[in-house]
């Protein structure tokens, strides 16, 4: 940029001086000629490097996947090639399908057997808690049947009292003779009736209190307590067939992953590079396992700057980039953020204390910068390299130095200075 500078000058030095001789070319004049341009770039230089930082050191970054397989096995097909673009979901490669397959199928017809033992498990507790109802109606009719039984043997008690002691009564009258002897025969025959009416109510209130309790020999009564066990452990079976149903279900939802992971497909737009893998590989399925690489379309640029570069410079400034790649172009930017932080400012967790025999040069810090959106499909390579310049929101006059020499340096790109190499025969 300084010999650019001085062409320029010393181009006006000897139009003036030289050929036009519109100046004296004496020994005052030659002494200023040779000191204004030295003081005049310090200034500008010094002044540019604050309100309109530039690197030389800019890096195009893009994010790059390790392609590897989640389950192990023959490949079978690469239709991907080395080093070509990939849209989002194409395939890269498959891998044999068959044994993933057969576990699926395996799975699914486990899963039907389960399935239906569940179904005949839901059904036998069905039954038995039908069994529980019927058991409990019967159960609910016994109890009222006693309750009528009861009731019946208090009535019988109570009129073969008043028989007893009608017979007492007409009994006394007889002896004495003021009584009728038919009326004491009609008492005694109705203590009679009663008594064997009050001993076919007990022995029926007897038969429904045993058939309660079930222990009624050739009875239909299924006793309650058992049935509710019954029920219990019909649930329990539920359960525990449901378990093994929703296990083989989780079973069947992973071999199903699996055989989808047979066909690997790109993580998004990018291309491929590092394509070795052919037909009849086998994977391993594990993390390290890297058959091929994706590189993807997205990137960042980030411009290394020093450390006193930095004070003016805020987020939103406009920017401008030149790649090598791109000779003669400017790529419009604005600073997205400022990366505070690098690796000399990290101390490691250790027992051991920090080195402070060896202090390492003062390192520079990363800015972001973001494309401008009519520059966005442009494509950037991984690894680009080129300049950029942060033009500030102060002396926005001298912006237009830092942007010609920026241009002109892009266009310079365009040299390409080798050494010829001459075949030996």
């Amino acid at each position: 940029m300084e010999v650019l500078l001085l062409g320029i000058y010393s181009f006006f030095v000897w139009l003036i001086f030289i050929k036009l001789k519109l100046l004296p070319w004496t020994t005052p004049w030659k002494v200023g000629v040779a000191i204004f341009p030295i003081v005049c770039i310090a200034i500008l230089l010094l002044l540019l490097n604050i309100v309109a930082p530039t690197t030389t050191d800019v890096r195009v970054v893009k994010y790059v996947v390790p392609i590897v397989s989640q389950v192990r096995g023959r490949v079978t097909e690469v239709p991907v090639e080395n080093n070509r673009p990939v849209k989002k979901g194409d395939v890269l490669f498959r891998i044999d399908p068959t044994p993933y397959e057969n576990e699926v199928h395996s799975l699914e017809a486990r899963l039907l057997s389960e399935e239906a033992k569940v179904g005949a498990d839901r059904q036998r507790l069905i039954e038995t808690e039908a069994k529980l109802e019927d058991a409990t109606s019967t159960e609910r009719q016994l109890h009222e049947q006693l309750n009528q039984a009861t009731g019946q043997v208090g009535v019988l008690l109570a009129s073969l009292d008043l028989s007893r002691t009608r017979v007492t009564q007409n009994t006394e009258l007889v002896m004495t003779g003021a009584g009728n002897r038919f009326d004491l025969e009609r008492a005694e025959t109705d203590v009679k009736e009663l008594t064997a009416q009050l001993a076919a109510a007990r022995a029926a209130e007897q038969q429904v209190k045993e058939k309660l309790s079930g222990r009624v020999k050739g009875g239909d009564l299924a006793n309650v307590a058992q049935v509710k066990a019954q029920i219990a452990t019909a649930q329990a079976q539920v359960r525990v067939s449901q378990a093994t149903v929703d296990t083989t279900r989780a079973q069947l939802e992973n071999a199903r992953w699996d055989l989808s992971q047979t066909t690997v497909v790109a993580p998004g737009n990018g291309t491929m590079v590092n394509v070795m893998l052919r037909p009849g590989f086998f994977v391993a399925g594990m993390p390290f396992n890297e058959v091929m690489t994706f590189v993807d379309d997205e990137y960042q640029i980030f411009a290394l700057f020093g450390q006193n570069e930095l004070h003016q410079v805020e987020n939103g400034n406009e920017a401008e980039i030149t790649l090598d790649t791109y000779p003669g172009r400017i790529i419009k930017a604005h600073v997205d953020s400022i990366i505070w932080a690098q690796g000399q400012g990290q101390i490691d967790a250790s027992g051991n204390l920090p080195k402070t025999t060896f202090v390492p040069p003062p390192g520079r810090f990363p800015v972001k910068l973001v494309v401008a959106d009519h520059d966005k499909n442009l494509f950037l390579a991984s690894g680009a390299r080129g300049a950029a310049a942060i033009y500030t929101e102060h002396l926005a006059l001298v912006h237009i130095i830092r942007k010609v020499l920026l241009r002109v340096a892009s266009y310079l790109d365009y040299i390409i200075i080798k050494h010829s190499i001459s075949l030996g025969h």
